[in-house]
């Protein structure tokens, strides 16, 4: 195996121009588990640990080198929370948003977050930069539309984020768990409302026609609240594993987005 350590953003995107078979390597907490059970044995690997390029995080832009203990106590209520859920303090520490983008799971705990805010992907190759939203981005389970030799330097948020979000997930046990069902809901102090949940489709799915009905409503009461878990529970088009059934997951996904919704509105 040949290990490449390069110094800067130029050298990274240098060196997968030359070797586009190559595999990154940010904070491992996903290849090296694929190493460990002998799934992959790269011949060449790109470490990204010494890119200060990605290392920034602010209100709008989150690069991709930025680890999830670093955002646990970032600006977005519903990226702290997810940061919190994930892992052990080691993983946390090591873990960066830039690889659970490019693992691309289904149960990617960050994918919700992003999705919910149309947030695009940045990346950055030889040939320049390019920016991709999250729905253009997301191909299918661990499938990106990134190309072997471009690097994923940041995730962009839009000027319009919203006034209120949360974020939860439903495991088997409160920590160190790969999520059943995950949502983030975001709303606005106009009623504009999102909701995204991941771990109940290929990719992250956006409940649109929960988002419209509900966006409607002003002040949300119990019968709109029951019609929008309804709406959000026909929506996801999960499966069945050894984590949860099909029926249970739909059912979840509507009692979570109406929790985290409850949660947005004033009291």
């Amino acid at each position: 195996m040949e290990v490449v350590h390069p110094a800067d953003l130029d050298e990274a995107v240098g060196a997968l121009a030359s070797h586009p078979e190559a595999v990154l390597l940010a904070g491992g907490t996903d290849l090296m588990v694929e190493v460990n059970f002998d799934r992959i044995r790269p011949e060449m690997v790109v470490t990204l640990r010494r890119l200060d390029d990605i290392q920034d995080v602010s209100r709008r832009r989150i690069g991709a080198g930025v680890t999830f203990r670093r955002l646990e106590s970032g600006d977005h209520n519903a990226l702290a929370q997810l940061a919190r859920t994930i892992g052990s303090p080691q993983i946390r520490a090591a873990g960066t948003i830039g690889g659970n983008i490019a693992t691309a799971s289904p149960a990617g705990d960050a994918l919700p977050f992003l999705a919910g805010l149309d947030a695009e992907i940045e990346l950055h190759s030889t040939s320049g930069t390019r920016r991709l939203r999250w729905d253009e981005f997301f191909t299918g389970v661990k499938r990106t539309a990134r190309r072997p030799d471009e690097l994923i330097t940041a995730a962009v948020l839009p000027e319009d984020l919203p006034d209120f979000q949360e974020f939860a997930k439903i495991g088997q046990r409160s920590a160190m768990v790969i999520s059943i069902v995950s949502a983030c809901v975001f709303r606005w102090r106009d009623g504009r409302t999102r909701v995204a949940l991941g771990s109940v489709g290929p990719t992250a799915i956006r409940a649109r026609r929960a988002e419209e009905m509900i966006s409607e409503e002003a002040e949300p009461g119990p019968a709109a609240l029951e019609e929008f878990a309804r709406l959000v529970s026909q929506e996801v088009s999960p499966i069945s594993d050894h984590r949860g059934t099909d029926d249970y997951r739909r059912h979840a996904s509507g009692v979570l987005a109406r929790r985290l919704l409850e949660r947005c509105l004033p009291s």
